[in-house]
């Protein structure tokens, strides 16, 4: 039953992606976005989520509201101290790879952590382990695991816990 309910999720969201994007209500243009809805909820459906109940909580979706603010607002950030660091080469940096700890549990909440890190310039997420990330990080300000978590996905992580999980 899991798996039905996230297929049938995964379909209505790719069909109303297909409308918003072709903005046509033909009959060719429906027809094709069912076919390739239904594909995609055939293949990808349970990839979406597990508990496809968990997308009618509107506090998800504020909490997502509040995210792409502070998303936005850290990537500004980075970009002015990457742009920095490129027109002042004399700036002393120090990458490296930092091992860093996530409380999330989900695959897909992981996954969402570390693409917010890799979208934030000067750090890049490796590779995922467990719930352990590691992070080549273009300045590296801390070593320590417990520092460098906080420095680097505690701003992220509590907001996605709270979108995902």
């Amino acid at each position: 039953m899991v798996k039905r309910g996230s297929q049938t999720l995964t379909f209505l969201l790719a069909m109303l992606v297909w409308l918003l994007l072709t903005w046509k209500i033909e009959p060719g243009s429906v027809l094709i976005g069912l076919l390739i809805s239904s594909i995609a909820s055939i293949f990808f459906g349970e990839l979406l989520t597990v508990t496809p109940g968990r997308f009618l909580n509107i506090k998800r979706y504020l909490w997502f509201l509040y995210y792409i603010p502070v998303f936005l607002w850290e990537m500004v950030k980075a970009n002015i101290d990457v742009a920095y660091r490129v027109l002042h080469p004399k700036l002393p940096i120090n990458p490296g790879i930092v091992k860093i700890k996530t409380n999330l549990k989900s695959e897909v909440s992981k996954t969402f952590l570390a693409n917010s890190i890799t979208l934030t310039p000067g750090t890049m997420t490796v590779d995922i382990i467990g719930n352990e990330l590691y992070i080549h990080w273009i300045d590296v300000k801390e070593r320590e695991v417990e520092k460098a978590t906080r420095a680097i996905s505690e701003k992220f992580e509590k907001i996605i816990e709270r979108i995902l999980e």
